[in-house]
């Protein structure tokens, strides 16, 4: 799929606080709670798409209703179950691979447990062209950086894994899988020039490092 015309305009929406989705990414996914299980069930007979967007407000996401609505970020990303599989106590586990960004026009009104909206891709066009599987000259001095900042964060990554992707690719998984802020994150997202990603990126993990991981949020 990479033409813009063929992107659904309306999609459900599962909200996940501090996880950001890039396209040609994939991630899995672990859904158990009653509405979002209904979303899947239901977009598994259909195109199998859904968006993945963050909450503004964390500690409220799992406690509005029909009436009192988590206010979102209007930036998310389109992805499409790849797999899944249901679990004895009900879950569904799944693969989902991202298409595109997409931007929150409006809210519909629907009788579903879950949220959908009204959505438009044109700012992301370029999510949708497929790139050349280039590696950067700087991407070995990036990892470095970041290398140092996971060990020192305790975090283990399998760096051989994350090599195999091209440059693009690179990039977006270590904006996902870092441990900054949900604004952080969401600032990561948004950004649409890898150039300008690369440097908030270098940025927030440079300020981490100064301030021994003191949280400091990127403007």
């Amino acid at each position: 799929m990479t033409d813009q015309q063929n992107l659904p305009n309306k999609i459900p929406v599962f909200p996940l606080s501090n996880f950001i989705f890039f396209p040609k990414t994939s991630v899995p996914l672990n859904i158990f709670e009653p509405r979002y299980l209904q979303m899947v069930n239901d977009v598994i007979k259909k195109d199998r798409l859904f968006g993945m967007i963050q909450p503004k407000k964390t500690k409220e996401l799992f406690k509005y209703s029909k009436n009192q609505k988590v206010p979102l970020y209007s930036i998310g990303c389109l992805g499409k179950i790849k797999n899944f599989s249901e679990t004895e106590d009900g879950r569904i586990v799944l693969i989902i691979s991202g298409i595109c960004r997409f931007k929150i026009i409006s809210e519909i009104e629907t009788e579903k447990m879950y949220r959908i909206f009204d959505v438009d891709y044109k700012e992301f066009s370029s999510d949708l062209i497929e790139k050349e599987n280039s590696k950067d000259q700087n991407l070995e001095k990036i990892l470095i950086n970041f290398k140092n900042f996971f060990k020192k964060k305790g975090y283990s990554i399998n760096w051989d894994e994350i090599k195999k992707q091209n440059f693009g690719q690179t990039i977006d998984t270590l904006s996902m899988i870092s441990p900054f802020t949900l604004e952080e994150k969401q600032t990561l997202l948004e950004t649409k020039l890898i150039e300008e990603r690369i440097r908030k990126l270098s940025k927030i993990t440079e300020i981490y490092s100064k301030d021994n991981f003191n949280i400091k949020t990127l403007q």
